[in-house]
């Protein structure tokens, strides 16, 4: 902490306000404060009118995991309850500084984590403060398989998402009842290739949300795209969207779709269980000949 912070805490007449920043994984940046004027440091303008509290925040040594809750209101210029209805919220970057509203160079990083639940009821939202430690709270380690473990494009994969013939832009034509939506013909890529991709959308109200595609079809002067989970925003006829090639985790396709066997994270070859209760046998013979 910086000296001359600390002795203005130490001083016993203080000018301290917290200020929270929340990053979304679509980019987006919100600050807030519960000072009563809008305060400014690291780029970030923190809204005083948020009416957002917190709890007192639980630190702990070790590995236990740092959490606390935060209270405000739902409101159209910062945390809005279709946002939190479309996902934006979820696994959003959260820091919370000790900060001397009078000389805002004067503060303190309290806490440095994430978003989980986030409840919301009667114009007012309760939200889950994970800590940094939150992340070693899960297991580690290979899973031996057959199928792929790692995820199209991972640190894993190593399969660069953005080489041609992978990527493709479209456009929505029509929204059918069932959530499928019918694009532009995407020539050159077969039927099935998107299957088990990923579905970005560029346009808003559903811009930076995304999907999985369960069916990729092809049809007369179009094409028919899927999500396995209809977003939870309205979409709209010539709203644009990116599709990503998908993956069924098979070695075959790894190979012969993506030529990325090398890095493939599964276990083709790996025996089933009646491998390891046979025993050599020759026509019902079964003193020690050969199984072939």
């Amino acid at each position: 902490m910086d000296q001359e912070f600390q002795n203005h805490i130490e001083s016993g007449l203080t000018t301290l306000a917290s200020a929270w920043a929340i990053t979304r994984t679509d980019g987006v940046t919100l600050g807030f404060t519960d000072h009563d004027r809008d305060l400014s440091f690291e780029g970030v303008i923190f809204r005083a009118d948020s009416g957002l509290t917190a709890s007192a925040l639980q630190q702990t040594t070790g590995l236990s995991v740092d959490n606390s809750e935060a209270l405000g209101a739902l409101r159209d210029a910062g945390i809005r309850e279709e946002d939190i209805d479309a996902g934006r919220f979820d696994g959003a970057e959260l820091r919370i500084w000790l900060v001397n509203w009078a000389d805002v160079a004067q503060r303190r990083l309290r806490f440095r984590g994430s978003l989980g639940e986030i409840k919301r009821a009667g114009g007012a939202f309760q939200a889950e403060l994970r800590g940094l430690t939150e992340a070693l709270n899960r297991p580690v380690g290979r899973v031996y398989q057959k199928p792929c473990t790692a995820v199209l494009g991972d640190h894993a994969c190593r399969f660069d998402l953005a080489t041609p013939g992978y990527v493709a832009e479209t456009t929505i034509r029509e929204l059918r009842a069932d959530g499928a939506m019918i694009c532009d013909l995407l020539p050159g890529f077969e039927a099935d290739w998107f299957r088990r991709g990923q579905i970005v959308f560029l346009d808003a109200p559903a811009q930076g949300i995304t999907a999985q595609v369960k069916r990729d079809e092809v049809i007369d002067g179009g094409r028919v795209i899927l999500p396995w989970v209809r977003p939870r925003v309205p979409l709209q006829v010539g709203g644009r969207l990116r599709l990503t090639a998908g993956c069924d985790k098979r070695f075959d396709t790894c190979r012969f779709k993506f030529d990325n066997a090398l890095n493939f994270q599964g276990f083709p070859d790996l025996p089933g269980e009646d491998w390891l209760t046979a025993v050599p046998a020759r026509s019902g013979d079964l003193s020690g000949g050969s199984r072939r």
